[in-house]
């Protein structure tokens, strides 16, 4: 199951995916939804669950009623779901932290707590993968409310591990900033591509770069790795700051 499937790493995941896995694709786009269905490996196999995830109330039972009704277990919850945006401190709108949390850590919430119950999910649930942000280990002006959803998620995923263990392996992907649709005004400033570009050891990465990640902590090569979290960002947090 991935979420955010409509669009950014959660479409590159999907298409990723396809070739060998059976997939629930969820958003809140049904046009879009479709359309990355069409565009992966063998289309008819593959389930859409179309859903806004920042109204919390009934995903858990929505659900788990899609599970019952299409007799299937889920082996691998990929949470891809996520916006973002820029406030300041100053003036913080509390409707913009609410909608951020809930899409970015709250649903994620309600949809584990059916997948982890054995008469709704069947056992099947084998790993949980997030996709966090490397915003919640380096600061950057505006992106407090940002940085604070997805350093709750890495959080999340710490406990999760333990919790869930042996049975389920819980880890988070921590990409850089990449050019997708909720980056796209960043990337259409050359001066900002240069400069991203310039910190970037590898240059700049690809949303493929996070599937490739997700493809590996879904498979049975990462079966002894659990409660990490992986950082892809093309070396940016190995560059040493800059001297004042």
């Amino acid at each position: 199951m991935i979420t955010g499937a409509a669009s950014g790493f959660g479409r590159g995941i999907a298409q990723k995916l396809a070739p060998s896995r059976r997939l629930v694709l969820a958003d809140i786009d049904a046009e879009k939804l479709e359309a990355v269905r069409e565009t992966c490996a063998t289309p008819e196999r593959h389930l859409l669950w179309v859903r806004d995830l920042s109204r919390l109330n009934g995903i858990s039972d929505e659900l788990a009623s899609l599970l019952a009704e299409k007799n299937i277990g889920i082996e691998h919850f990929i949470h891809s779901a996520g916006i973002g945006g820029i406030q300041l401190a100053h003036a913080v709108e509390m409707a913009f932290v609410t909608r951020l949390f809930s899409v970015n850590l709250f649903s994620a919430m309600e949809i584990i707590k059916p997948l982890t119950q054995k008469r709704v999910n069947k056992g099947a649930l084998r790993s949980i993968t997030f996709i966090s942000a490397l915003a919640s280990r380096i600061g950057g002006k505006g992106y407090f409310v940002y940085a604070a959803s997805k350093g709750a998620v890495n959080a999340m995923s710490l406990s999760l591990a333990v919790e869930l263990a042996p049975a389920v392996r819980v880890n988070t992907i921590l990409p850089s900033i990449i050019e997708t649709e909720m980056t796209k005004d960043y990337f259409g400033s050359p001066d900002l591509v240069t400069s991203t570009q310039a910190i970037h050891p590898l240059g700049l990465g690809r949303p493929e770069d996070v599937a490739d990640a997700v493809e590996f902590l879904s498979s049975d090569h990462a079966r002894w790795i659990t409660g990490q979290e992986i950082v892809v960002d093309g070396g940016r947090s190995a560059r040493k700051a800059p001297s004042i």
